[in-house]
């Protein structure tokens, strides 16, 4: 599990990020983040990869303390995709990106092999393997530097804002790999403003305002608060806005239609 107790964090500038988050994510759990530009999300991922160290209190990923532990050895343990693809790829061909860090976790070629196109597949990523990851566009070099992710296999995934450059199909398509890595008793942690996604996979969603957890709980009971959104700054979507009219167990579509269903019927 990931424990957070007490962290804060301050850039040198002065500026406080994180304040006093506490926090255990256990295994198995789907996990969204959100909060407005500025609330402290990345600074939030890059202190539990282990990537930042603690101003105050410290971090635990399955018993390891960040501040005293490599970020090699915490990279076997939890995977982190950056908000921009463009810093995690620097290989001349998808061969190489792919197989960089396989390669240095001594995974046998042919299952690196494996991995490499489950991985590819899952975020319907078909490029020649001596295709340079320089010449895909964004949205090919974020399908990408996930699935070097998904690759590593990981215990704990970690994506930062990963759906933007995707086109919806490609986001509803992520999502679902994504929960069935969780259903393999994975953990995935998602920083995202598409809430109606969170709403479909999450079980938990993590709200973060000025560097601090406004709300810890159940996503699909956030999620159809409106009035909660709404006072936080939240724009409701329009399902989560018709969920609340209508009373539905959750801001999905499926049980949007049945309490709507259910309304007319009764007419």
């Amino acid at each position: 599990m990931i424990i957070l107790e007490n962290v804060s964090y301050t850039y040198p500038n002065g500026s406080e990020a994180v304040k006093e988050v506490t926090l255990t994510i256990d295994r198995g759990e789907f996990v969204g983040i959100i909060g407005h530009s500025g609330a402290g999300k990345t600074t939030l991922a890059k202190l539990v990869v282990g990537l930042l160290k603690p101003t105050r209190g410290r971090v635990l990923v399955d018993g390891l303390d960040t501040r005293k532990t490599p970020v090699s050895i915490l990279a076997r343990k939890i995977g982190y995709v950056f908000q921009n693809p463009e810093t995690m790829l620097f290989s001349a061909t998808i061969r190489e990106e792919m197989s960089f860090a396989l390669r240095n976790l001594g995974i046998p070629p042919d299952e690196a092999l494996q991995r490499i196109n489950n991985a590819l597949e899952s975020v319907n990523l078909f490029k020649p393997f001596d295709h340079s990851p320089h010449t895909l566009s964004f949205g090919e070099k974020r399908r990408l530097a996930i699935a070097c992710v998904l690759a590593m296999d990981t215990d704990f995934v970690l994506l930062d804002e990963p759906t933007t450059g995707l086109d919806y199909y490609r986001c509803v398509s992520l999502f679902k790999s994504l929960a069935e890595l969780v259903k393999k008793g994975k953990t995935v942690m998602v920083i995202t403003h598409d809430t109606d996604l969170l709403a479909r996979f999450a079980n938990r969603v993590i709200t973060l305002e000025q560097g601090k957890v406004i709300y810890d709980g159940e996503a699909r009971e956030l999620l159809i608060n409106v009035e909660f959104l709404r006072n936080h700054g939240f724009s409701p979507t329009h399902l989560q806005i018709l969920a609340a009219k209508l009373k539905a167990k959750s801001p999905t579509a499926e049980d949007v239609a049945e309490a709507l269903a259910r309304v007319l019927s009764a007419k």
